[in-house]
């Protein structure tokens, strides 16, 4: 790519949460093309390679996912379909242009075994077919493009789609009282944190004077700091007080319970607690602590 060039950039799922986000972060290095399942069934590897190439990107942007967790335990070919073979498709139709694919993952490609953060060459163990299948996408993404940015995150929230904190919110004004899971462990992360971090290491790219150089691999991008559920639960809670919200229910309605008196179809990794210092090095990036995302995020919820 010259670097005068104004790069074509598509980006997948542009109506889940990080899709929205990545439209406007985008924008402003390039050409933004943005599809959703109704302009490409990403479960048809078909239509991604015909898609690839009647656009011809120089960027591949791919937040899109199966990311019903329970779900999945039931619905094993879609998911594979959209987390691994997606991804894999992608890739392989990137690598024919020489374009940078940038991925997402999850912490869900870990066990949640381990004592402290985990850093990116932690041995994967994913517990459930989401991570199964995220994982599966993660290596095929990785076997079929050189030219990858895999970025694993967790706990992800905004304004636009469904999210822990929305759930919340709603429950708290509808609700005397709740029970938050309080023994799982990771970093509430804002979908514009992805997107903007994502675009600021496009743009590095973007301006790389020798692009086959670039720090390509797999990072670990989320917020800083950690909480439970139950924590984050008493955050919203906070500061939807202080944000004039008509609540039912107060800190002392939240009750803390392990996950073991809510059990799901899908198990979900005790700490998912994730190392962002090589993405942090890596780009000269500082990322912030999660709260102030969430006061954002309650803010703009509450005006829309």
């Amino acid at each position: 790519m010259a670097l005068n060039a104004i790069p074509k950039i598509l980006v997948t799922g542009k109506n889940g949460q990080v899709g929205f986000e990545l439209q406007r972060s985008l924008a402003v290095l390039g050409e933004v093309i943005a599809v959703d399942r109704e302009e490409c069934d990403l479960s048809n590897p078909a239509a991604i390679r015909e898609l690839v190439q009647r656009v011809r990107p120089d960027i591949i942007v791919n937040p899109a996912a199966y990311t019903a967790v329970d779900k999945a335990e039931s619905e094993v070919e879609l998911a594979t379909a959209l987390n691994a073979i997606a991804p894999q498709v992608l890739a392989e139709e990137a690598a024919k242009l020489g374009a940078l694919l940038v991925h997402y993952s999850t912490d869900y490609v870990f066990d949640g075994k381990k004592d402290g953060y985990y850093v990116e060459t932690d041995k994967p163990n994913p517990q459930s077919v989401y991570g199964k299948t995220k994982l599966a996408g993660e290596l095929a993404v990785a076997a079929a493009n050189p030219r990858h940015l895999i970025f694993r995150t967790s706990w992800v929230f905004g304004v636009h789609g469904g999210n822990f904190l929305k759930t919340m919110l709603r429950l708290m004004l509808q609700r005397d009282a709740l029970s938050v899971i309080n023994d799982q462990y990771g970093a509430p992360t804002s979908a514009s944190l992805l997107a903007d971090v994502t675009a600021q290491i496009v743009a590095q790219y973007v301006r790389s004077a020798d692009q086959s150089n670039f720090a390509y691999g797999t990072y670990h991008l989320l917020a800083a700091g950690e909480t439970s559920w139950y924590g984050y639960a008493l955050l919203i809670n906070e500061f939807a007080t202080l944000q004039g919200y008509t609540l039912k229910i107060a800190a002392k309605d939240i009750q803390a319970i392990p996950a073991s008196a809510y059990p799901l179809p899908a198990p979900r990794p005790a700490n998912s607690r994730l190392d962002s210092r090589k993405l942090q090095s890596t780009f000269g990036l500082v990322l912030p602590q999660w709260p102030s995302a969430v006061q954002q995020v309650m803010m703009l919820i509450k005006q829309a």
